[in-house]
């Protein structure tokens, strides 16, 4: 999938799916906002206007109040792809992401996930 593609996502599309994925593993909503939270600096509220708003992934993060300054200790692979490799920022915010919640799926305690 082309990059522009995945940047032109409405978030509020994406956000149910991430939901979805962690209440399938037992985990719940509030965890993936506790994730969205660390990861981007966006407090519960902020992320429910995002996606009232209906902004795409591209906007989402870029304003994001801040991105989490230890998000370069997430490490491993999405999709075979090593998230560390990943060359274009806004691809690597957005993959940081979705690692996130693959290891909450997989049943990692929120410490460890929120190094």
């Amino acid at each position: 999938m082309n990059n522009e593609k995945v940047f032109s996502m409405k978030f509020s599309k994406v956000y149910p799916l991430l939901v979805a994925k962690a209440e399938r593993k037992g985990r719940t909503k509030v965890e993936v906002d506790a994730i969205i939270s660390w990861l981007t600096g966006y407090n519960s509220e902020q992320i429910q206007e995002q996606l009232k708003k209906e902004v795409d992934y591209k906007t989402f993060f870029e304003q994001a109040p801040q991105m989490n300054p230890n998000c370069h200790l997430i490490t491993g692979s999405v999709c075979g792809i090593k998230v560390q490799e990943i060359e274009d920022p806004l691809m690597q915010k957005i993959r940081y992401l979705d690692k996130l919640i693959d290891e909450l799926a997989k049943g990692k305690a929120m410490e460890k996930i929120l190094r």
